[in-house]
């Protein structure tokens, strides 16, 4: 994946620019860096998860808004073959320049949402696990491979079949154990 093949960068800019809020206003409104920020409308950073649902909330929009470019109120089908983008987070990577989670919509362009369905390739950590909060709900159900999950003070392993459902205020991590693994999860957060 390159930082090329980012798309949330624009939208985010394209929505503060709406907004007619500065880089400075939305960092102070979202609880973020203002270098974060226009890290990552310029292309520069692949987000996380918890960025993200701050600058949706800061912009006081779903966080479908940032990931979609079109929506339709009806019920929206996904096809198998229409896997549409894929949208990357740098989950566990320091540095913020490699995908550690590819995250594929289940609910593309669904209107007045409130929950984020997604089918998530899941890579192992690399360095220092870095545990992360926001506000919401999230349920996954493991697909393929191994899946640990830092919850609080707490470690779950899951394999195929398994499934957790938590609160996203308590500080946590997913990532792959022993290679590559595939999730289905589903996130709720408030708008």
């Amino acid at each position: 994946m390159t930082l090329e093949t980012n798309l949330i960068g624009p939208r985010l800019k394209a929505l503060r620019e709406h907004r007619k809020l500065s880089v400075e206003e939305l960092a102070e409104r979202a609880g973020c860096s203002a270098a974060m920020i226009a890290a990552l409308e310029a292309g520069d950073l692949i987000p996380s998860l918890t960025p993200l649902l701050r600058l949706a909330r800061g912009l006081g929009i779903r966080l479908g808004t940032l990931l979609d470019d079109q929506s339709e109120d009806g019920p929206v089908v996904v096809r198998s073959d229409d896997a549409g983008a894929t949208i990357h987070f740098s989950g566990n990577d320091p540095a913020r320049t490699r995908s550690t989670l590819d995250f594929h919509p289940l609910a593309p362009r669904k209107a007045a949402r409130n929950m984020e369905p997604f089918l998530i390739d899941v890579h192992p950590a690399t360095g220092p696990i870095t545990l992360n909060e926001h506000e919401g709900e999230e349920f996954i159900y493991v697909l393929s491979g191994n899946i640990k999950i830092h919850y609080g003070q707490t470690v779950y392993q899951l394999a195929p079949g398994d499934s957790i459902y938590y609160e996203s205020s308590v500080p946590h991590h997913v990532h792959a154990v022993d290679g590559n693994a595939q999730i289905l999860a589903v996130v709720y957060a408030p708008a």
